[in-house]
């Protein structure tokens, strides 16, 4: 069965968490904004924006791009069943804490506060051994009958897994400093990987997609894949030179020059393969269902 053509009851229940998460998140904006709320620091309500937005957002990808691999449906819906849970676990602490007026992340003044920081970070480990699950699968299993579109799962899901990987560094980074007594460090220490994170959140989104538009072109598969395949490399520069300079603690905006020039020209270029596939969409092209059960490009 392709997945196309029915969505199963976890990627349902997925899509109505991530719109729900999403929606609390542009809630949030409202409510701080609207009376020129500040967006710094760890007692924002800017933290709820940003968990409800990503977590939304991340979760509907994540059921949408792995809807595509070829995986028992008893393991895919263990895997996205646990990556929900762990995304509204993760939204909803942090903002609670938000309205609490206190840390959501490294904050053990109290055992409630502790107790809540703790479930952040064992959230956190959730989400990555559910991705790891899922990148498995999708680097063992067929996956995807399209080789633009298998790459562009896989790589997105590898990606994925460094965004989450580098939140786990950045918890760890700050529990380490919190439990020092200096709870400032703690945040600016685990606030300096943030570039890297944030940049690689979205590949799940952005490469999945890409292949997809692409299935309405005009195209043969080599040319699909091979646009895929610079978007992939590109999107690797980009999450390289904003890995080396989180860790290295260089503002993005501020990089020397060639630096600079660099992860412009691979933003650029992954850029130009979404305006690219768009330019070769044909007119009136569309999903058919076809007498097999599958779905394709027309």
């Amino acid at each position: 069965m392709n997945a196309q053509t029915r969505i199963r009851p976890a990627e349902r229940v997925a899509y109505a968490v991530g719109a729900a998460l999403f929606l609390s998140g542009l809630a949030h904006a409202v409510v701080l904004l609207a009376p020129g709320g500040s967006w710094l620091g760890p007692l924002s309500l800017r933290k709820a924006v940003t968990f409800g937005l990503s977590f939304g957002l991340t979760l509907a990808s994540v059921a949408w791009a792995t809807s595509f691999l070829t995986v028992r449906a008893r393991w895919r819906t263990a895997l996205l069943g646990a990556f929900t849970v762990a995304s509204v676990v993760e939204v909803l602490l942090v903002s609670v804490q938000a309205w609490r007026g206190v840390p959501s992340h490294f904050n053990f003044e109290t055992p409630v506060d502790t107790a809540v920081s703790m479930t952040l970070a064992a959230g956190g480990g959730v989400l990555v051994l559910t991705v790891i699950g899922f990148t498995a699968a999708a680097l063992v299993e067929p996956g995807p009958a399209a080789p633009s579109l298998r790459l562009a799962i896989r790589a997105g899901l590898v990606v994925l897994l460094v965004a989450l990987a580098t939140g786990a560094v950045m918890i760890g980074r700050g529990v380490v400093a919190a439990r020092g007594g200096d709870p400032q460090l703690a945040y600016t220490t685990a606030g300096s990987l943030k570039p890297l994170h944030a940049v690689a959140m979205h590949a799940i989104l952005v490469l999945p997609a890409l292949a997809w538009l692409l299935r309405f072109s005009r195209w043969p598969e080599a040319h699909r894949l091979l646009v895929v395949e610079v978007a992939v490399a590109a999107d690797a520069v980009l999450t390289a030179v904003i890995g080396v300079e989180s860790f290295t603690g260089t503002d993005p905006l501020a990089a020397p020059l060639p630096v600079l020039a660099l992860s412009a020209l691979a933003a650029l270029a992954l850029a130009g393969t979404g305006g690219y596939a768009l330019s070769g969409v044909e007119p009136g092209s569309r999903f058919v269902r076809v007498r097999d059960g599958k779905a394709r490009g027309r």
